[in-house]
């Protein structure tokens, strides 16, 4: 099989060579290579003539490993097809190496970003930060914060608004940035440290073998992995003396948490802005990016042309572009909902939010409380018209 190294790419005349990324649409809108094409592949062989035959085609996805068989299945039927060795990763590390290199000032580089989350981002993600921590009060005087840091766009940005909330903010407590390794592949790893030096974020580091403990699960695993990680990092964040751990959950993943958790689970439940935790005695989980949009964390790295990775495990990797990836995780499934909905209700997402927050428990059949249930039939016939609503309350909601 013909290859090439993505430093070697980047030298050719782009509009004499075709360039397909395979990876997934979401993926390809955060970042790809120069005047690349996106094919997915799960969508490749019926748009495969969408690919000029008088080009040389270089074939883009993750790792370099899933693209293979499209590379040697483009060859086969008269492309002169070749695989970027290392796929974007490869790209995204050779960027950040130049991004860090003597040439540049990094120093300068880091003040632009943190200036960025003041000004230009001052509205749609520090102001909506700073809301969160005061109507949940999620950090007080005196606290010692672990700000986990996965390697990925929420906490890298949690971890820089946090910086931010300690030079500026009238609350005094300390922050430990703590990441685990949990088998990152080399270039993973590489790619988490030098966005963090970029950052400037003083990383805290230590390893598990998570990866290898899921791997070989067939059900759940990225439920699995994600409940194993949290208690590895709970514990680690309590031997260095913290009370808290912060983790980089926004607005996006609290409405899929509500619209999952009644889709698949059968019930109405939230990701909360804060929880005790169950098993480390005076630990706090606190979601500080409740209220920050997605879409304006989104606008925030590309305005700064920041490139992180995205899940980095090997299950999530092994299914790239494939059908498969939709077992991995159903809050793509979810987004798409949402996105279905947004066409015709732009207050979609504002509307799911405000849902949890206005519940009624007459016009809830059963609910939980302490361990206990109650029953609407329960209390049915204390019915006082002088305080209840009518029968009739449900009516204007289709």
């Amino acid at each position: 099989m013909k290859t090439i190294e993505a430093i070697d790419l980047e030298k050719l005349d782009s509009s004499e060579i075709t360039v397909v990324d395979v990876r997934s649409s979401e993926d390809y809108s955060k970042g790809t290579f120069n005047n690349a094409i996106s094919i997915p592949k799960s969508d490749f062989y019926n748009n495969v003539s969408k690919i000029e035959k008088n080009k040389p085609v270089y074939v883009l996805c993750y790792t370099g490993d899933n693209s293979v068989e499209i590379v040697d299945y483009l060859n086969e039927n008269g492309y002169d097809a070749y695989n970027i060795i290392g796929g974007y990763r490869a790209y995204l590390r050779l960027y950040l190496e130049r991004s860090l290199s003597e040439d540049n000032d990094t120093e300068k580089i880091t003040k632009e970003i943190e200036r960025s989350i003041i000004k230009k981002f001052r509205k749609p993600i520090w102001s909506k930060f700073i809301k969160a921590l005061k109507e949940y009060q999620l950090i007080n005087e005196g606290d010692k914060v672990a700000v986990c840091i996965s390697g990925g766009k929420d906490s890298m940005l949690l971890a820089k608004l946090i910086q931010e909330l300690q030079k500026h903010g009238n609350v005094k407590f300390e922050a430990v940035f703590l990441c685990m390794n949990p088998g990152y592949n080399a270039d993973n790893w590489k790619i988490i440290q030098e966005n963090a030096k970029l950052l400037g974020i003083p990383l805290t580091v230590f390893e598990s073998n998570i990866f290898d403990t899921v791997a070989v699960i067939d059900k759940n695993p990225c439920y699995l992995c994600a409940r194993m990680r949290r208690g590895w990092l709970y514990k680690f964040a309590q031997d260095l003396g913290c009370n808290k751990i912060a983790l980089g959950h926004h607005f996006d993943d609290v409405i899929e948490t509500i619209l999952m958790s009644m889709v698949y689970g059968g019930q109405i439940q939230t990701m909360m802005p804060k929880l005790h935790s169950r098993n480390y005695a005076g630990m706090e989980l606190i979601r500080p990016l409740y209220m920050v949009k997605e879409a304006d964390i989104i606008r925030w790295v590309e305005q700064n042309d920041l490139h992180f990775i995205r899940c980095a495990c090997r299950f999530t990797e092994s299914y790239e572009g494939s059908e498969k990836k939709g077992e991995v995780s159903k809050r793509q499934e979810m987004k798409e909902l949402i996105a279905k909905f947004r066409a015709t209700n732009p207050n979609i997402e504002n509307n799911i939010f405000k849902s949890v927050y206005n519940v009624n428990l007459r016009t809830v059949i059963q609910y939980e409380y302490k361990g206990k249930k109650y029953n609407f039939m329960d209390t049915y016939d204390d019915y006082d018209p002088s305080v209840q609503a009518d029968d009739d309350d449900d009516e204007g909601i289709e």
